[in-house]
């Protein structure tokens, strides 16, 4: 990487709101000072100095890269920093998971904020690899390295004043160190008892009245463009009023599309929406910048030089991406290269069997469905008559309700079982070890012996991605906790883009089949999904029956 000492350009000042030419000198890593250019000089500058991306909030393992992996892919996307919440590897491996997120980060310049898991298992209602507990969050608070509390997905727990949930909170807000929230739907009086706990942001609003009470609750609206879910069009309005209660984030992104783009395809959408420049650069950097106290600069003397170098303020093709004053991405090219990372796992489910997939059901009966939604985390509930046959409810490709599986990757038991609309698939099965939030085996199928075969191929594999039709299988591994790799990111993405391909070739209509299909276990989102213990109801958060 090349050491940057001077960079003229025009300077976009979101602290101050304006534009001028000007060259910055940097020192050690450091804006040492900033002059300014008068008269006719500013029309030769043809390049344009701003401040680095920053995502406020994404689970680094849904890219199926470990963080030094997904650095490669982001930086070049003038991403500088990331607010990561290790929820993910927590729930398999606890807090041995958070400390390799960190130790891995670290390995690259890109800037890693990574949080305290808050809630680890999720909830009581599904099986995960670890737990983490009050005083596991206490210890890791004490950590330089963690800056935050995770999101607090147990939002009945805060309105419910829950002992251990409160005194998570309060051993954040203790320590100095802010709360990050995930509250869907939630408004009215239970809104404002969970923001008045401490909750400083949501990532999970699905409409404008909803963040308008949310932010009027003093609640930071982070405006969400995933691989599934999507809201940024549902909420980008709010630049326009509220512009200092608003961030960007990408809460999950897949591999092939982080190859495509991060922050900065946000950016541009607002930019299109004719949004205000400042406005949206609040929203991708300074908001979260200043909320989450990040070693992250603005363009000031005395900030550490990160900044990117963009050719126009329309396009903001990335010239180069500029991290502690050292060129970390150039013209689309990342400038430094892939460390070695170890692998992390626990697996311990056996093969199954065909006939372990089978639900016994006899003349007219009807059975709950999960009904999925493109782009979208939440589900709804449809009652349908059963298609039966010899005893036995069977997928219906035709009415598009295909069986839906959930394996208990931690010791060995039977599958939980249920039906599910939306996928679409017209033969062959489809399987996954990223299964939100305890990560075990998810598939769905149009028929019991690829549903199985799909299961045991991720099984045999010890976790990964799968497409089984006939005697057809495309895998993508992921040795690290059953959901990423820590081979190169580009070929990983282009491993799982072909994969993700076959899927759509099988039928599916879903833009992320596997993103879509990862939430189908998410019980903090409702209405119905599927745990490893059975149906659940999100709604009145109980097992709805056995799977």
């Amino acid at each position: 990487m090349n050491k940057v000492k001077s960079i003229s350009g025009m300077i976009v000042d979101i602290i101050k709101k304006e534009i001028y030419a000007g060259t910055l000198y940097i020192k050690n890593g450091i804006i040492d000072k900033i002059t300014r250019e008068d008269g006719d000089n500013s029309k030769k500058k043809s390049n344009y100095i701003i401040p680095g991306f920053v995502d406020s909030h994404i689970h680094v393992e849904s890219s199926m890269l470990v963080p030094s992996e997904f650095a490669v892919l982001a930086v070049p996307h003038g991403t500088v920093g990331v607010i990561a919440d290790p929820h993910e590897i927590a729930n398999v491996l606890g807090v041995d998971g958070v400390e390799y997120m960190i130790e891995d980060g670290e390995k690259v310049p890109l800037k890693f904020y990574f949080g305290a898991p808050s809630c680890v298992p999720a909830t009581p209602f599904e099986t995960s690899g670890a737990s983490v507990s009050v005083d596991d969050i206490q210890k890791l608070l004490k950590r330089d390295e963690i800056h935050f509390l995770s999101e607090m997905m147990n939002f009945p727990g805060v309105i419910n004043e829950d002992p251990v949930v409160m005194e998570k909170i309060k051993s954040a807000l203790d320590s100095g160190k802010v709360v990050d929230g995930h509250s869907p739907g939630i408004m009215g009086d239970e809104l404002k008892k969970y923001a008045g706990a401490g909750i400083s942001t949501d990532h999970e609003c699905f409409s404008i009245e909803e963040a308008e009470q949310k932010i009027k609750n003093n609640v930071f609206v982070q405006i969400r463009e995933g691989s599934a879910a999507r809201n940024f069009d549902d909420l980008v309005e709010l630049l326009r009023t509220y512009p200092d209660k608003c961030m960007f984030c990408s809460d999950d992104k897949h591999p092939d599309d982080l190859l495509k783009g991060h922050i900065n395809l946000l950016v541009k959408k607002a930019l299109k929406k004719e949004m205000d420049l400042f406005n949206v650069l609040r929203a991708a950097s300074l908001n979260p910048i200043k909320h989450y106290k990040m070693d992250v600069g603005l363009l000031q003397e005395g900030d550490s030089a990160d900044f990117l170098e963009v050719d126009n303020l329309t396009d903001l093709n990335i010239k180069k991406t500029v991290i502690n004053g050292m060129i970390v991405a150039e013209s689309g090219k990342t400038a430094f290269k892939t460390v070695d990372t170890r692998c992390i796992n626990i697996f311990n489910c056996k093969k199954k069997k065909v006939s372990d997939f089978a639900i016994k059901l006899s003349g007219n009966a009807k059975i709950d469905i999960i009904k999925a939604f493109d782009g979208q985390l939440i589900t709804d509930r449809l009652i349908e008559k059963a298609t039966i046959v010899e005893g036995y409810a069977i997928s219906d490709i035709k009415r598009d309700i295909l069986k839906i599986a959930n394996i208990n990757r931690y010791k060995n038991t039977l599958p939980a079982l249920a039906f599910i609309n939306g996928f679409g698939l017209k033969s062959g099965a489809i399987a996954s070890s990223v299964g939100h939030d305890s990560h075990n085996i998810l598939a769905v199928g149009t028929n019991d012996e690829d549903l199985c075969r799909a299961v045991n191929l991720i099984i045999e594999s010890k976790g990964g991605v799968c497409v089984v039709q006939g005697k057809t299988e495309k895998l993508l591994p992921l040795p690290v906790a059953g959901i990423m790799t820590n081979a190169d990111g580009k070929q990983t993405a282009e491993k799982y883009s072909f994969i993700d391909d076959f899927a759509k070739e099988l039928g599916t209509s879903l833009r992320a089949p596997f993103m879509t299909l990862s939430f189908m276990a998410l019980l903090v989102i409702p209405k119905i999904k599927l745990s490893d213990k059975g149906l659940f109801d999100g709604e009145s958060f109980r097992i709805m029956k056995d799977g």
